[in-house]
């Protein structure tokens, strides 16, 4: 099998490909990326030494895929990935656009010309901010969960958001990419008849993550607090109980080798994947969990709420489990774990990922 991945550099794609490889090593692996994230370009060796073709490419161009082999599957695991992307001054509304909708366009017209199939990373932010807002919540262990003693809206339950939640805007510009595309490609596998996934994926988090306290929260706060950077409680009570929950793109594995197979009419083509509300944490928790590591020290607040923050987003992943049979296996500890590690053999991590 000959799979292309878009966005290979990345932290999704990157761990991904060497998963795929891990589990066929036979397979033929061909990755996309423009490397416009700082530190992407540190992956470049090791999936080159794994035989893995890594090409320069911006996807907003259709000239740059032109030239690209057959292949059988694509995996489109690009984005700009911030719900701030488009309004924070970093990035343009037109550049997230052109990356995350216009970009999927263009791997979309490639996998109709070879009738490939299409796995989509998408993402829990296409979920309503407003909807996701006005969930009522408590106070637990220092953390933010649904209030389960009143009525709760159509798609949230004590297992998370599940797939019928509302994507009513306002989602995010990002948000609102994501779900387009989700959109696009789904009317592309139906009107050239080629299969389409769609995987909604919770806060992605690992070793070797790119931290930044948009994207990579996780990844960000061990690192940030291993090395005395300043840190703050943003928005709500200012005390850090803003909670999500978190997975391994390794648990996306078992999944992808499934849609791979499958192209039936009777599997669903949108699902949640998700570390749960057993794999959620908050700050002020994520906070604790530090101190007990590395030692104790201040956490500054400031109850100023930024744009499209929410309070609680976990994800329900029981339609995957019914269709798929899948669910996450790595524990949150195992993955906080490994980012402390992984943080204290990289000292300048935060430079090179451009955190600060």
């Amino acid at each position: 099998m000959k799979i292309l991945i878009s966005g290979i550099c990345g932290f999704a794609g990157s761990t991904l490909a060497h998963g795929l490889l891990d589990n066929v090593a036979a397979r033929k692996i061909i990755g996309l990326d423009n490397l416009s994230r700082s530190g992407s370009q540190l992956n470049i060796e090791p999936l080159r030494k794994r035989g893995i073709t890594v090409r320069h490419a911006d996807l907003r161009s259709a000239s740059d895929l032109e030239s690209l082999p057959a292949i059988d599957w694509m995996i489109d695991a690009a984005a700009n990935p911030s719900v701030l992307a488009g309004i924070d001054g970093t990035t343009s509304s037109r550049q997230l656009i052109e990356h995350n909708l216009y970009g999927t366009v263009n791997l979309l017209e490639v996998a109709k010309r070879h009738r490939a199939g299409f796995t989509l990373l998408s993402t829990s932010r296409v979920y309503s901010v407003k909807a996701l807002s006005d969930i009522p919540v408590v106070v637990t262990d220092s953390a933010f969960a649904p209030d389960l003693a009143v009525p709760l809206p159509e798609g949230v339950s004590s297992h998370g958001i599940a797939e019928n939640f509302s994507t009513a805007s306002p989602v995010s510009l990002y948000g609102a990419s994501k779900l387009a595309s989700e959109c696009v490609a789904l009317e592309y596998g139906q009107a050239f008849e080629f299969p389409v996934w769609i995987n909604r994926c919770g806060v992605l988090a690992g070793a070797g993550q790119f931290g930044h306290a948009e994207q990579g929260i996780f990844s960000f706060w061990i690192n940030a607090y291993l090395r005395r950077r300043r840190l703050r409680y943003i928005g709500f009570d200012g005390a850090g109980h803003q909670c999500r929950d978190c997975l391994h793109p390794r648990d996306l594995l078992s999944l992808l080798e499934k849609q791979f197979e499958t192209s039936k009419p009777d599997k669903p083509r949108i699902v949640n994947l998700g570390g749960g509300p057993e794999n959620a944490m908050s700050l002020a928790q994520l906070s604790k969990w530090c101190e007990a590591r590395f030692g104790s020290r201040p956490i500054a607040s400031d109850e100023a709420p930024r744009p499209f923050d929410v309070p609680w987003l976990a994800m329900d992943s029981r339609l995957a489990e019914k269709a798929w049979d899948w669910r996450p296996k790595i524990k949150l500890e195992t993955i906080l774990d490994e980012i402390a590690r992984h943080a204290q053999a990289h000292p300048q991590w935060l430079e090179i990922s451009s955190a600060l």
